[in-house]
């Protein structure tokens, strides 16, 4: 398995050992990322001056894409058959966005990876702001966690044990802090954050880390921001699955935009079924988007 790229060098875990590896001109333009299965041909004995060949890039179970921003057509592949996506946001220094989680939910549902939402700094935060902030996708079943940076994150740690979890939020967030403590020998790079309430960027680039209990952590470098664009609107909604059964009394073709215009997600909300705040998210994605009239 590929558990870190660097300037055209992967890094691939075989058999309890590291081997560095470059990839084979046979495979054309086809990527590796962190995550992936490979089959590897040459010097495989993981010396320092060994280099062996990909030759091989195995089917993958899920696919976590990206794209720079909504407008933006090039998807960024983040990692390769993991099977859960933990979306790490501090509760306090720097501010959670709720926006943000929204668009990871949606990436995690559209590549069929489980989310789990990780917020951090408990400690810091006033008392009930974790189950405050929780309440925002409360109708999901969404899994929750709450960290503290004065005790061992215990509950995360079992979370991630025998899986493939991916770790991806803001620059500041704690995900690197976080990852130190859960693997003690990765020695990530942590920071802290700016005046402004911005994280610095402390991580560079996506890493699997083996964790001592089984399974693998990746830490992915913080991100600005998250781009749909390779979401169709379709999987847009099912990402919203507080909202997706209430689509069902819309018009043919809804494009979901007001009750105006015969929407029935108003109504939806209005009864109970999900929070004003998720629909106007969900409104705000379409139209960051510009999918009206694609439904």
């Amino acid at each position: 398995m590929v558990i870190a790229v660097d300037r055209g060098r992967y890094t691939c875990w075989l058999d309890e050992s590291v081997v560095t590896a470059m990839r084979a001109r046979e495979l054309g333009r086809k990527s590796v990322v962190v995550g992936d299965t490979v089959a590897l041909v040459g010097d495989v004995s993981g010396g320092p001056d060994a280099l062996a060949r990909i030759v091989r890039i195995g089917e993958r179970r899920s696919v976590l894409r990206r794209t720079a921003d909504d407008d933006d057509p090039y998807e960024r592949v983040i990692v390769a058959n993991a099977d859960q996506l933990v979306i790490v946001t501090a509760l306090v220094d720097p501010p959670p966005r709720t926006g943000f989680v929204d668009r990871c939910l949606v990436a995690a549902f559209d590549a069929g990876v489980e989310p789990l939402l990780c917020l951090t700094k408990g400690d810091l935060a006033p008392p009930r702001a974790a189950e405050e902030l929780s309440q925002h996708w409360a109708a999901l079943d969404l899994p929750v966690v709450t960290t503290r940076r004065d005790a061992e994150p215990t509950v995360l740690a079992e979370r991630l044990t025998g899986r493939m979890s991916v770790l991806i939020g803001h620059s500041g967030v704690g995900k690197s802090t976080l990852v130190n403590r859960l693997v003690p020998d990765a020695a990530r790079a942590t920071g802290g954050v700016s005046a402004v309430g911005k994280g610095r960027h402390t991580s560079t680039s996506a890493v699997a880390l083996a964790l001592p209990a089984g399974g693998w952590v990746i830490d992915t470098p913080g991100v600005r921001s998250f781009g749909l664009a390779h979401v169709s609107p379709a999987s847009l909604l099912a990402g919203f699955e507080d909202l997706a059964e209430g689509a069902d009394e819309c018009p043919a073709n809804c494009e979901h935009r007001s009750a105006e215009e015969g929407c029935a997600l108003d109504a939806w909300v209005a009864a109970g079924h999900a929070g004003p705040e998720r629909l106007a998210s969900y409104r705000h994605l379409l139209a960051s988007r510009g999918d009206f009239g694609n439904f």
